[in-house]
């Protein structure tokens, strides 16, 4: 290597006794002799000569990947040889050299492994005499050098050849049993420092000790009088209870008696929490069973609100769910909303003082329950208009007739009429039941999507009134459930009832295709699939013909306009294979006019030849048009 100080010694020796030549075109070059009557050498001893200061060389390398440079960079000193390439075995595998030519390198490598640690043969084109030699050592096989040669080569260059090798083979050795001695007294250190560290810590683990007991003697005093505090304690609280007994029973009464009232109101959420917060004096607040506010009555409400954490919002949930009564989580006091054993939502005191006491959670519990009553009855309604929606979503999706689908949409609130897009929506992460199904119904509505929602066994599916942005209910769901692996499928427009189960297959087909692909997390529209179109199951005439039209249909309308063939020059084009020479030949026309029309079809159409995706969708189209549609009729 330029610059290392193997490469420069070896240098300072070949000026000394003669240089090497420089990539070997000097080779058999004379030297002029001096008046010193010096014997002329050989080319046999001169190549000697050169191999004992690469030999010097190779020996002072750093490391064994520079060892294997030089024996490459400097084969020509053995004789016309060519280093095709290097490999240095590390651990079970040998890695080629940087200095590595690319061609051949597949086979070259491949040859290499087969031989497993033998001499052996190699082909390479466009030389005669190839051959892969192992550089080994008393430790086994350091690597491989791989030479070829434009000739066979003489019997004393393979000799010249083999201690080259020999050489490279035994300065690899040593270079790794130099290796090994530095590992070596690296992990002596190593052992003396942690040797050091262990009488450190056994010191201090005689002073921790008598830490302890220290501690020890301090904690049983502080126990004394912590005893001594709390039997005074006790005394003291048992004559406050004797006092205030009789309060705390009115004032149950009086909380219990407010809070049948709120729930008889119908006030819902909003009454329920002012109510708690005239009680306690403390801002009172209700979030749904997901984190998401829908009341707050007192000062200090955050605008915005958190947004909340799935996954930390389920862990609080549990460990609320498994006290009894009222818990502190932070600055706040938190009694969950569960009538029946199913959590609906989570009510709350904000106490930044830490002021809350007995009638506080008193006050807490009661509203908890009136509330529990408020969400059950809210709940069954909207169970109930749920249903209706999902069976209306579940009629159309199979197909309805028109007059009742509309006044059954009037009725849930949904406007049928207009053009709707079917979307079809999977999580791999969720199982496909009712919860991931609200949630899918929750986030649409979050990004402004009105629909209606049903779900099928493996996605959920909705009838959107306007056609989805590209990626707003994408990363909505995706930020909902934690993870991007999800697909959505949607449908090209749909402007009557009687087409929703076609556009339905559509989605299905959009969500197939994306779940197949290269990048299968995402959203697919139907109308975007170019060929895909047309390749999946239940394709049939109609897909066919808008297919055409998509790619077809600019060309189509000029060639009728004008009684002109476009559309046929672009399919005689692709018969041909593209040649120019073959299309003009079989039209009848000049080399140059068919240039021409091919220009014209691509400003009449918007789609480029030269582009892969469009040359692919346009040959499809031109043959269907031609063989499947007739249009050559």
């Amino acid at each position: 290597m330029v610059g290392s100080r193997a490469y420069r010694l070896y240098h300072r020796r070949s000026d000394r006794r003669g240089s090497l030549p420089k990539g070997g075109a000097r080779r058999h070059a004379t030297i002029a002799p001096k008046r010193s009557r010096l014997p002329v050498r050989t080319p046999a001893a001169h190549a000697l000569q050169e191999l004992a200061a690469l030999s010097h060389a190779l020996f002072d390398a750093s490391d064994e990947g520079e060892i294997l440079r030089l024996a490459m960079n400097h084969l020509v000193a053995a004789g016309p040889y060519n280093a095709e390439a290097g490999y240095l075995k590390v651990g079970h595998d040998l890695v080629p050299s940087p200095g590595n030519g690319p061609t051949h390198a597949v086979a070259v490598a491949r040859r290499v492994r087969e031989l497993a640690g033998q001499d052996g043969k190699v082909i390479v084109a466009g030389m005669p005499w190839g051959r892969a030699l192992g550089l080994r050592g008393p430790a086994g096989l350091h690597g491989y050098l791989v030479v070829t040669a434009v000739s066979r080569p003489t019997r004393a260059e393979r000799s010249l050849l083999a201690m080259l090798v020999r050489h490279t083979a035994a300065a690899l050795s040593v270079a790794v049993a130099r290796r090994g001695r530095h590992e070596d007294a690296l992990e002596l250190h190593r052992l003396r420092k942690d040797t050091l560290e262990l009488h450190q810590l056994r010191k201090d683990a005689l002073e921790l000790h008598r830490l302890r007991e220290d501690a020890l003697e301090l904690h049983q005093l502080r126990k004394d009088a912590l005893e001594l505090h709390r039997l005074r304690e006790e005394r003291t609280v048992l004559q406050r209870q004797l006092i205030t007994v009789a309060a705390e029973l009115g004032y149950e009464r009086a909380v219990h008696a407010l809070m049948a009232d709120v729930a008889a109101s119908g006030g819902g959420e909003e009454a329920v929490t002012r109510a708690l917060h005239g009680l306690t004096g403390l801002p009172a607040l209700v979030e749904d069973r997901f984190g998401r506010l829908t009341s707050w009555t007192g000062p200090g409400c955050p605008v915005p609100y958190p947004e909340p954490d799935p996954v930390r919002r389920e862990d609080m949930l549990h460990a609320v769910a498994r006290q009894t009564g009222p818990v502190r989580i932070g600055d706040r006091v938190v009694t969950l909303i569960r009538p029946h054993g199913e959590i609906l939502g989570v009510l709350a005191l904000v106490d930044v003082r830490d002021e809350a006491d007995e009638r506080t959670v008193l006050a807490l519990g009661h509203a908890a329950t009136a509330l529990a009553l408020e969400l059950t009855h809210l709940r069954s309604l909207a169970e109930m208009e749920l249903r209706l929606r999902r069976e209306l979503a579940d009629d159309l999706l199979t197909g309805t007739d028109g007059p009742s689908a509309y006044a059954r949409s009037a009725a849930v609130g949904h406007d049928l009429h207009g053009s709707h897009h079917i979307v079809a929506v999977q999580w791999s992460n969720r199982t496909t039941d009712d919860s991931f199904a609200q949630s899918v119904g929750r986030v649409a509505a979050a990004v402004g999507m009105r629909s209606l929602l049903t779900r099928r066994s493996d996605h959920v599916v909705l009838i959107a009134g306007d056609r989805p942005h590209a990626h707003a209910l994408y990363e909505a769901l995706a930020r909902e459930n934690g993870t991007r692996s999800g697909t959505i499928g949607v449908s090209a427009s749909c402007d009557a009832v009687d087409d929703i189960p076609h556009h339905y297959r559509e989605a299905q087909r959009a969500l197939d295709v994306r779940r197949h692909s290269r990048e299968r997390f995402g959203t697919s529209f139907f109308d975007e699939l170019g060929l895909y179109r047309i390749l999946g199951p239940g394709s049939g005439r109609r897909e066919l013909e808008r297919f055409v039209q998509e790619w077809l249909g600019q060309l189509i309308d000029y060639d009728s306009r004008h009684h002109a063939t476009m559309v046929e020059t672009l399919s005689r084009y692709f018969d041909c294979g593209g040649n120019y020479d073959e299309t003009a030949d079989s039209l009848a026309i000049h080399r140059s006019t068919l240039r021409y029309r091919l220009q014209r079809i691509r400003d009449i159409s918007g789609h480029d030849l030269a582009n892969v995706e469009d040359r692919l969708n346009l040959q499809v189209a031109t043959r269907v048009w031609k063989i499947v549609l007739g249009g050559l009729d």
